[in-house]
This record gives C-alpha cells, sequence and structure tokens, in this order.
C-alpha cells in the first residue's frame, strides 16, 4: 500500500499491518512483499541510519507498495520534513506528551512545504489559506501519514487534548518507555501496564483516530488487543527479533534432541 492507501484502508474499517526493519540490506526488499505486509516500519531513533541509506530503504519498499513509515529521533518538524523528502510515506514521532508537539509536527507532515508565521498562524485557525494554496497541498501531501507514540503517563494525561489535533493520523503505543513511566520495567504481564494500553487504545479509537501497538513480543497479545479495543494498526516485532528468537529456539531444540546441554539465555529483548 501507500501512505494514502493506508489511510483509505483504516478509514474503511481495515486494519493494516506492518514490522519494523532495521537492516538496511536490499535483499529483505526482494522478498519482504510476499509477507502479507502494508507497510515497513524504519527507526531512526534507536537504530544508526544515515540519511543516504534511509533514502535508499524508502524508496525500495515505497516501489513494493509497502508504505514506509519513519520514526525520527525526536518530535521535530524539520526532522519530520526531512524524512519526507528523504521518501517516507509516514512519519512517527516519538514520546509526545503535549498537543502543541503534534500540532507543529502536523504543520510540516500535512501543510508542507508553508513555513513560518503563515503556517503558524494557520495552525493556530488564526488565518485561512487561499484555496488554491489548499487544493494544492491536499493534493501533494495525501500520500503522508502522521503517527505520534505516547509511551508515558504525561502522555496519557494529555490524551484528550493530543487526540483533539486535526491532522493527526494516529498513535502508537511504546511498551518499553511505557512499562517504566508506570514503574513496570519491561513487565508485560502487569494489571496496570495491560488496563493502561486498553485505555489507550479505547479512546483513541472513539475518536475515529488509528491506534496500534509496537509490540515484540507474539502476535497473541495483539489479536486480544485488536479484539478488546478496535485497535487497527499492527505493528508487529521486527526483522532482527524475529530471527534471533527463531534462531534460539531452533539451535535450543536441535541440542536438547540431541541430549546435549543446551545453552539459552530466554527469549532476547531488544528495546526499540
Amino acid at each position: 500500500m501507500t501512505g494514502y492507501e493506508c489511510k483509505q484502508a483504516m478509514a474503511a474499517g481495515k486494519t493494516i499491518c506492518g514490522t519494523l526493519i532495521v537492516s538496511p540490506s536490499p535483499k529483505w526488499v526482494k522478498y519482504i512483499d510476499k509477507a502479507g505486509l502494508d507497510f515497513v516500519f524504519i527507526d531512526t531513533e534507536h537504530v544508526g541510519l544515515d540519511l543516504y541509506t534511509l533514502s535508499a530503504m524508502c524508496n525500495l519498499y515505497a516501489a513494493k507498495k509497502l508504505a514506509p513509515i519513519v520514526r525520527i529521533p525526536s518530535p521535530d518538524p524539520y526532522m519530520a520534513s526531512q524524512v519526507l523528502d528523504a521518501g517516507a510515506h509516514g512519519v512517527l514521532a516519538p514520546y509526545i506528551e503535549t498537543a502543541e508537539q503534534v500540532r507543529t509536527l502536523v504543520g510540516a507532515v500535512h501543510y508542507k512545504p508553508i513555513k513560518g508565521k503563515v503556517l503558524e498562524q494557520a495552525l493556530r485557525g488564526e488565518i485561512s489559506l487561499p484555496a488554491e494554496v489548499q487544493a494544492d497541498l491536499e493534493k501533494n501531501n495525501r500520500n503522508r501519514l502522521l503517527f505520534v507514540n505516547i509511551e508515558s503517563i504525561p502522555a496519557l494525561e494529555n490524551l484528550d487534548e493530543i487526540l483533539s489535533v486535526p491532522g493527526l493520523d494516529g498513535i502508537v503505543i511504546g511498551p518499553n518507555d511505557l512499562s517504566y513511566s508506570l514503574g513496570h520495567p519491561n513487565d508485560y504481564d502487569s494489571e496496570e501496564f495491560e488496563q493502561t494500553v486498553l485505555q489507550i487504545l479505547r479512546k483513541t479509537r472513539e475518536k475515529g483516530i488509528a491506534a496500534g501497538v509496537h509490540y515484540m513480543g507474539g502476535i497473541e497479545r495483539q489479536i486480544a488487543w485488536a479484539k478488546a479495543t478496535g485497535m487497527n494498526m499492527v505493528f508487529h516485532s521486527g526483522d532482527m527479533y524475529i530471527f534471533m528468537e527463531q534462531l534460539r529456539q531452533d539451535l535450543l531444540s536441535f541440542r536438547e534432541a540431541l541430549g546435549e546441554d543446551a545453552d539459552s539465555q530466554g527469549p532476547m529483548h531488544i528495546v526499540i
């Protein structure tokens, strides 16, 4: 799908599915479109990808009709604009806690290339852009999506205001950071974590805004969240985690079958 097709699909009540890609190898592109994905999630917050490599990845995946969604290192509108210029169809901004942060990102994603005072006035509703300008913005930016990470107690407290900002396409819960903010580091089985995730997802979907969780564990939990809340974006696991966990399990099974000592440290814990 393109970014616009992802947006249309969600508006029609469908769920879109993607996975984290950290490997820049073009070999992935040859095969990954056969996995049934709608988009790929490329992270530049925790993964050291330079802009040239990122641009190549975005354009290769876009050519395969897999919308590239790029998480930027910080909620910076200039970084958002930069990755869009590099070929991203969507921007995911990390650790959002205020509506004002979202508003500035809306300007970068949906009002591009308007900047400066005129953009600030338009975002605050103080002026209306000329009809010809507005039509051109809608045409040129229709393939672009804005998602934000909700991953802290302050974000939860300001969630109503965050969701009220026009132009926000969806929220993505960051489980690792959220678990720390709740005081349960990486304890995704705690009741408080589970209820907080459900609360965020339900409130977001009730507002008609897309919602998802980037979860590195099994798909069963994503299925349960989707059934309970109407969650309509699946950010499932990632290339590194799936590879490492499958490899670990295969070698563990092999050694146990031969009666050898199995040296395994348990499921991988990869923070992205």
